[in-house]
């Protein structure tokens, strides 16, 4: 087992004729704390008259440039105070490295000064940033309209092989975790409002509650979040994993624009394949809360059936179907986005990946906000 080392500490001894001699005693090696230099100055301040300052080091231990840098520090401390310091004291080792340490002056400006920004630059390059940010956003949109109309006139270039792909990862193998969400959703739904509405005896409204909370608002909100975490993620990772091996960079050089070849199946996939998600999550939350219904509050399989029917409209469906096909647009062009603005290192790919699900949860709730607004004034 190893010796543990001893503190590194100095004591002072007074002198005569102006004198100090600091007595070092101790391990002065890297893992023990420099010890305060609160005591020279103490001991100064006691003694104006003090004017020079000499090392004893016979009681010193093991030392390494722990003892280096305290005696530079110490260096420092005196010629401001103009007092004079004898390090003759000190092992022939020391004295070497000191001399190796003070050989070469230090340049000015060289080292990091923290300056603290006023309010006025913070707001300034915020205000900038903002508008920067702004500006790549429109151009991206304007760039995916073109890439559009391209695709309309059948124009674009991109490998329709690709395009199913994408529809598999974005549809069939999105179902598992749409299925365990909703019916879970639809299963607290269905459990908040049981215990509520027992209490007036109107315990067959509950498929009211969780048919008409899943159509307008918690289907088409609960798949979006969903994949903006899964697909719009997968989207940044794929994309600034390509910018990364300049595959991007192949593609514009042989002419290809990445916008049609890269950007453009997977927002047309998404935006096809969430309004199917949207019913598919409806269907399933409507069934967990159908089984809270039979087992706790007693309702036949009919009575639920003909209750949610009845309660339940076209409109109230196209209002979630209309929020999926715009949330399906905003998770798969900012994960997209991400992607191609990534920069060239792992590391990059990371922050785009966790850029494009912040962004894309942040436009779903805002999106969802603004539609909700707007039905409400429209009277749907």
């Amino acid at each position: 087992m190893p010796k543990p080392h001893l503190q590194c500490q100095y004591h002072i001894l007074p002198h005569k004729n102006g004198c100090l001699e600091l007595q070092l005693s101790g391990d002065w090696v890297i893992g023990n704390n420099l010890p305060s230099m609160n005591d020279v100055q103490t001991q100064l301040d006691q003694d104006p008259a003090t004017t020079h300052i000499k090392i004893s080091s016979t009681e010193l231990g093991m030392w390494d440039s722990r003892l280096v840098s305290f005696i530079l520090i110490l260096t420092k401390s005196l010629n401001d105070k103009k007092i004079a310091f004898d390090i003759s004291g000190l092992p022939s080792g020391t004295k070497s490295l000191l001399k190796l340490a003070t050989a070469v002056p230090e340049r000015t400006g060289v080292r990091k000064t923290r300056q603290q920004k006023s309010f006025l630059e913070i707001l300034g390059s915020g205000a900038i940033n903002t508008i920067s940010e702004t500006k790549a956003i429109l151009s991206f949109i304007g760039e995916i309209w073109l890439s559009f109309f391209r695709f309309i006139q059948g124009k674009a270039r991109f490998r329709y092989q690709d395009f199913w792909l994408v529809i598999q990862e974005c549809g069939p193998n999105a179902l598992p975790i749409v299925t365990l969400i909703s019916l879970l959703i639809g299963l607290i739904l269905a459990f908040i409002g049981a215990i509520q509405l027992q209490l007036f005896g109107a315990d067959i409204y509950v498929a009211n509650l969780v048919a008409i909370g899943m159509t307008r608002e918690m289907g088409a909100m609960m798949t979006a979040i969903i994949m903006a975490g899964r697909t719009g993620a997968a989207f940044a990772a794929k994309l600034g994993t390509m910018q990364v091996n300049e595959e991007i960079n192949a593609l514009n050089t042989m002419g290809i624009a990445a916008l049609d070849f890269l950007v453009l199946p997977r927002i047309l996939a998404l935006v096809l394949m969430m309004p199917l998600l949207t019913i598919y999550s409806n269907i399933i939350g409507i069934l967990g809360g159908m089984w809270v219904a039979v087992t706790m509050l007693d309702i036949s399989l009919i009575e639920y059936y003909l209750q949610t029917k009845q309660s339940i409209t076209l409109v109230d469906c196209a209002t979630g179907i209309i929020k999926s096909l715009v949330f399906g647009l905003l998770i798969a062009g900012i994960g997209c986005m991400s992607g191609l603005k990534c920069g060239r290192s792992s590391a990059a790919v990371g922050e785009a990946t966790t850029t494009a699900v912040v962004r894309s949860i942040v436009s779903i709730v805002v999106a969802d906000s603004i539609f909700t607004i707007l039905f409400q004034s429209l009277g749907i």
